[in-house]
């Protein structure tokens, strides 16, 4: 059983940053990889980013050289650093782990203004 808590969200101008924050409670050793999945209105949920447990990391075209995820395993966080957001960046971010079976956070509002 796994918990995920995300924070970080908010609303920011064009071209600013923001970090996203997924805290993992419960039995860590066995995730296979974390994602941070977005969903905006009408929109389908989609992966922008991912890590494996091996440290592998693969990004949505949309947003390749600007995000960037990362894990502190001393902390059991997983980041999502987002830089020169766009409007079209404006979403529902969710935390995702990958485990025996699929975990989501409660998602982080994130609010890119033109």
């Amino acid at each position: 059983q796994l918990q995920l808590v995300e924070s970080g969200g908010g609303v920011v101008q064009s071209g600013g940053s923001l970090r996203l924050s997924c805290a993992i409670y419960g039995r860590i050793i066995s995730i296979y990889s974390m994602g941070w999945y977005r969903q905006a209105p009408g929109k389908q949920r989609e992966l922008v980013a991912s890590i494996t447990s091996g440290g592998g990391t693969d990004y949505a075209d949309s947003v390749k050289g600007r995000f960037t995820i990362s894990r502190d395993n001393a902390k059991n966080t997983v980041y999502l650093q987002m830089n020169s957001l766009k409007p079209e960046d404006t979403a529902l971010y969710y935390c995702h782990a990958l485990s025996a079976w699929g975990y989501w956070g409660q998602g982080t509002q994130v609010t890119v203004s033109s």
